[in-house]
């Protein structure tokens, strides 16, 4: 079995292609490519299958080619993500299926993706909506949080920067099942003076469903942007991210959302796919 390896901001993929949709993907499979030393060892799994072979895409086809088959390193599929959308197009380009310096949509569960490319990529992401306040609760202590739907749910809280450094992600904080069912993408945020170009900054850490604690998170920097526009009072704004991996950019306005930062494929190889499964079985 083919496969490759990229990141964006140090949140990695194992890349599947799969053009046809023939691969036999299962939950404990993708578990096991995801397990970091007897797998492959990524944050998630993306699978570039064309729109038309994949029954979540089919709607879309006509439209746009290439649907991203996003699976969380538990095995568990999530709606969109944002790093997952760079490092995909990223991939298709150096694969020659699209242009490298070109724009293309790109199907995810949580609708069509623009996408431009070039030295950094930027994708248009669904515009987030700040809706209810919640809280999360991390070594007991409680922490204030805005919840926010970025076509997948996530739940950002203002903390300041020695809270933000000492917090101990090892496992998922607690939150509210009944705001959110499905789980959701807890970020830490901490202000910090903008550098020149942007309105507004943060730094942030970030526990994902499904996944743990990650290097970045591209929705996740969405939703913490859209509530750093709210807070400032401000309609629109451009708001820089640092995440433990590296820097993204949101411009974030009532009728967009622009995700821009680094991706990069970065190992091409084979999986023996016999002894992944006999990891799942063992």
């Amino acid at each position: 079995m083919r496969f490759a390896k990229g990141h964006g901001t140090g949140n990695d993929f194992v890349i599947l292609p799969d053009p046809d949709g023939t691969l036999p993907l299962t939950p404990a499979f993708v578990a096991a490519l995801c397990d970091r030393r007897r797998g492959i060892g990524a944050d998630g799994v993306l699978r570039v299958v064309r729109s038309a072979a994949h029954p979540d895409a089919e709607a879309s086809a006509a439209g746009a080619e290439w649907f991203m088959d996003y699976w969380n390193a538990d095995g568990s599929q999530s709606e969109m993500c944002g790093n997952g959308v760079r490092v995909y197009a990223r991939y298709l380009a150096e694969a020659g299926l699209v242009d490298p310096e070109g724009t293309f949509d790109l199907v995810t569960r949580a609708g069509v993706v623009p996408v431009t490319m070039g030295e950094e990529i930027t994708a248009g992401m669904p515009v987030p909506r700040v809706y209810v306040s919640s809280s999360a609760t991390v070594s007991s202590t409680d922490f204030t949080g805005t919840a926010v739907d970025v076509g997948n749910p996530h739940l950002v809280c203002a903390v300041d920067m020695p809270t933000l450094e000492g917090l101990e992600l090892l496992k998922a904080p607690e939150i509210d099942p009944l705001i959110f069912p499905a789980g959701v993408n807890v970020e830490f945020a901490a202000v910090g003076p903008a550098p020149d170009g942007a309105d507004l900054y943060r730094r942030m850490r970030v526990y994902e469903r499904g996944s743990g604690e990650t290097q970045s998170c591209g929705s996740g920097a969405c939703a913490v942007a859209a509530v750093a526009v709210h807070h400032a009072g401000l309609e629109s704004g451009t708001v820089v991210v640092d995440v433990l991996g590296g820097r993204l950019t949101v411009t974030v306005s009532p009728t967009e959302c622009l995700l821009r930062g680094p991706a990069v494929i970065v190992a091409h190889g084979d999986v023996d796919a016999q002894a992944v499964r006999q990891l799942v079985f063992s």
